[in-house]
């Protein structure tokens, strides 16, 4: 019997990654469902000043309204100039629209002056696990994807600001990897596999 494991998305892609990881994991006891597989329940707003709130109040609420082991994640870009921002804004950066490029365009603007030895940023992600019941079972796990970021958006692959970040040591910036080679290194990816133990203890309750 396999134990069904909501992840709190409609992003097919965080779908197909999160199956991949524990395929590789060798944890095949697992059915991996999205959003768009449960009854809709209402979502509260991200107002979390962390990475880790959001993940987790996002976690709790799917977990709370679906009785499933619920999976989580926020992310977002840090920039070390800007003293960790956009950080938890990051999609709304530029405005509540979520304009990918308004984004990717004001960090540039905001970091005209800076010099390249100062370009230091990261790619955070917090994923949380919550697990329903008369005590419920909560993890909550945090890691980053370091680099610098380039002065002009190189490349076709990725969103957000993909195009301006260069992971450590590399040349290419995020959008110029293949999705496989981003997946293999990401914070999301790193983030998703330190998850995996818990799932495992999990599948043994």
């Amino acid at each position: 019997m396999s134990t069904r494991v909501l992840l709190a998305t409609r992003n097919a892609n965080k779908l197909a990654e999160l199956r991949r990881i524990l395929a590789e994991a060798g944890l095949d006891g697992f059915e991996v469902v999205g959003m768009s597989d449960v009854e809709p329940f209402d979502e509260a707003p991200e107002t979390g000043v962390t990475f880790e709130e959001n993940a987790l109040a996002k976690a709790r609420d799917a977990a709370r309204a679906t009785g499933l082991a619920s999976v989580a994640d926020d992310s977002g870009l840090t920039v070390d100039a800007l003293n960790g921002m956009p950080g938890v804004l990051s999609a709304r950066w530029a405005g509540a629209h979520r304009d990918d490029a308004a984004n990717l365009r004001l960090v540039l603007d905001q970091l005209a002056d800076v010099p390249d030895e100062r370009r230091g940023a990261a790619f955070t992600c917090a994923v949380a696990l919550v697990v329903p019941g008369a005590e419920p079972h909560e993890v909550v796990l945090r890691r980053e994807w370091r680099g610098t970021l380039v002065r002009e958006p190189r490349g076709e692959n990725g969103f957000g600001y993909d195009p301006i970040f260069v992971p450590e040591g590399e040349r290419r910036t995020s959008a110029e990897l293949s999705p496989e080679e981003k997946n293999a290194v990401s914070h999301r990816g790193k983030a998703l596999r330190a998850l995996v133990p818990h799932l495992r203890e999990l599948a043994q309750r």
